[in-house]
């Protein structure tokens, strides 16, 4: 199950479970289809809970990335080492703005520079 706010100017979408990955991968797809609202701008994905990512749910961030408004801005927070390692090894740190906490991402989508990685 994923849950998704409308905070003060952007989307935030909280993934619950321990495992986004190719058995829940097509569930979160949907859930974004259904659930965001058309290009937004800014979203945060909370993913603090989740100790397994494989290239599956990698894919539904991006999915969640080509959804959005060309300029908007999507920032991951809470990965776990072991899921920050995965998106080291495969690149996507360099696709995605990774933060430690929700407090830090919210920080940079309100524009508070001190805040990006």
């Amino acid at each position: 199950m994923t849950l998704f706010t409308q905070e003060s100017g952007f989307v935030r979408i909280d993934v619950e479970g321990e495992r986004l990955d190719a058995a829940v991968a097509p569930t979160l797809k949907a859930e974004l289809e259904k659930n965001l609202p058309p290009r937004p701008e800014k979203v945060l994905v909370d993913i603090s809970g989740v100790r397994f990512l494989d290239s599956t749910g990698l894919g539904v961030l991006v999915s969640l990335l080509k959804m959005m408004d060309s300029g908007g801005m999507l920032a991951i927070a809470g990965a776990q080492p072991v899921v920050q390692r995965l998106f080291k090894l495969t690149g996507m740190d360099r696709v995605f703005r990774l933060f430690d906490t929700d407090v830090e991402a919210m920080a940079a989508l309100a524009g508070d520079a001190s805040a990006a990685n």
